[in-house]
């Protein structure tokens, strides 16, 4: 609410877009959630709201903040809350932006359409799975195998990231794509 009136007083943005569990879609924030969002300015405005902090609530509190992305920062407060946050101007949202839930807290322009257009846009890229079956599993096995070798050889960590992430990532997406899900919006 008080990064809604923060943003709703300035006239340069033109919405907030909540995302994950800020947007209270498929479940509450607990006390782990961090905040998500996507800020809307209007052109050549992004940039100031990337490198002065101060419009965020309680901004003195931030013990850490860096640059994610060209878009994107993280802010940590001294209270351990984490903010996770995108400023686009609408062209920028449009190209780049990636949506699965959302929620639009402020819109003084064409963003509730924008965030439709660019969550419907993610939904079909990702397809329950992109890809089609055969190269998901030529690179599932080869990341296993890759993976496999560079643990034998010594390399543990490189190893480890082969298998249990970048492999199982592929076979996530596999099973997405051919195993029906009890909660398809879900993550």
């Amino acid at each position: 609410a008080a990064l809604t009136q923060s943003l709703g007083d300035d006239p340069r943005v033109l919405g907030l877009i909540a995302l994950g569990s800020m947007a209270e879609q498929d479940y509450l924030p607990d006390q782990w959630s961090d905040h998500d969002f996507f800020v809307v300015t209007i052109p050549g405005q992004q940039e100031a709201f990337r490198t002065d902090l101060s419009w965020l609530p309680n901004h003195q509190r931030i013990a850490f903040w860096f640059r994610d992305s060209p878009h994107a920062l993280r802010a940590v407060f001294d209270s351990g809350h984490l903010l996770e946050f995108v400023l686009f101007d609408e062209a920028e949202l449009a190209a780049h932006g990636q949506i699965n839930r959302y929620r639009v807290l402020l819109d003084r322009s064409d963003v509730t359409r924008l965030a439709a257009e660019v969550a419907e846009r993610t939904t079909r890229e990702a397809g329950g799975g992109s890809g089609d079956d055969r190269r998901l599993l030529g690179e599932f096995l080869t990341n296993l195998m890759v993976g496999t070798a560079r643990t034998r050889r010594g390399e543990r960590l490189s190893g480890h990231l082969f298998v249990k992430s970048y492999a199982l990532e592929l076979l996530v997406r596999l099973l997405a794509k051919h195993v029906p899900a009890e909660r398809h919006a879900l993550l």
